[in-house]
């Protein structure tokens, strides 16, 4: 079976980068809609624009494209010949993903709170929008140089 994957190895890496691209778009764009939504100052509206915003990009878009990541992820990894577990960039980039995923929830989490009224300030929506950045940095340099 993991020759097999060799086979579909230039399918499953095309796949792997939309999937990422559709995943962190997601991730950028969902604490920039809490900022708004949170100091837009009053208690969200059911039906509301953010309310809306936030619920179809989380559920439509950034689930669907983090699951599509991992599973592609999961193939490249098992390719044989492709990863060297004696070197650093597979283990840095391996808890940079962790952390991408840990955001995701923690993403998901905030906007079950901005629902009940207890979100957090706009700055720190504002701060928390960097978290993606520094992890898209670490994992592409950790794919790129190979450190």
């Amino acid at each position: 079976m993991l020759d097999g994957l060799s086979v579909i190895y230039p399918y499953a890496k095309a796949f792997h980068v939309m999937a990422v691209i559709s995943w962190m778009a997601g991730l950028f764009y969902l604490p920039r809609l809490f900022v708004y939504h949170a100091e837009r100052g009053q208690a969200p509206e059911p039906g509301g624009s953010f309310v809306i915003m936030e619920d179809k990009l989380l559920r439509l878009i950034m689930n669907p494209a983090m699951i599509a990541t991992w599973i592609s992820g999961v193939c490249l990894v098992l390719t044989p010949g492709i990863v060297d577990w004696s070197m650093v960039w597979p283990w840095t980039k391996a808890a940079a993903v962790l952390g991408m995923s840990w955001f995701h929830m923690w993403c998901a989490g905030q906007r079950r709170g901005l629902l009940a009224g207890q979100g957090q300030t706009g700055r720190r929506y504002r701060m928390m929008n960097e978290v993606p950045t520094l992890l898209m940095i670490v994992i592409v340099l950790s794919v790129i140089v190979k450190f």
